[in-house]
């Protein structure tokens, strides 16, 4: 079984909408790191010499190779990442090998086997 690792940076009011898409999606877990932090196309407004950042989470999640693309396209639904510019994004990239996901293998060839 070939894995996909999907990051999304997001604003941190919307993690919890793009963990329920993903799960609706397919994906059988993620690992949320808070605190992150990012600059995009415009700089950081400031106030008084204070920079004024909404805070950020980067989420990831490990996900059948199979069942990525849909996913991906679930968390930027969720995440509104197209249609409001700034709230986030979300890429995927190839995961030559992974251990500690065996109990969910089978599960997943269960999922992947009805899709395909």
């Amino acid at each position: 079984m070939h894995f996909k690792l999907l990051l999304a940076f997001v604003n941190d009011d919307k993690t919890n909408a793009i963990l329920k898409a993903a799960r609706q999606a397919g994906a059988t877990g993620a690992t949320v790191l808070n605190n992150a932090r990012g600059e995009g196309l415009k700089e950081a407004k400031t106030f008084f010499g204070l920079t004024l950042e909404t805070q950020r989470d980067m989420v990831l999640f490990l996900v059948e190779e199979h069942m990525a693309r849909h996913i991906l396209e679930e968390i930027a639904k969720a995440g509104e990442f197209e249609s409001k510019p700034g709230t986030g994004i979300a890429v995927q990239i190839d995961v030559e090998d992974a251990v500690g996901v065996t109990s969910q293998v089978a599960k997943l060839q269960e999922i992947v086997e009805e899709e395909l």
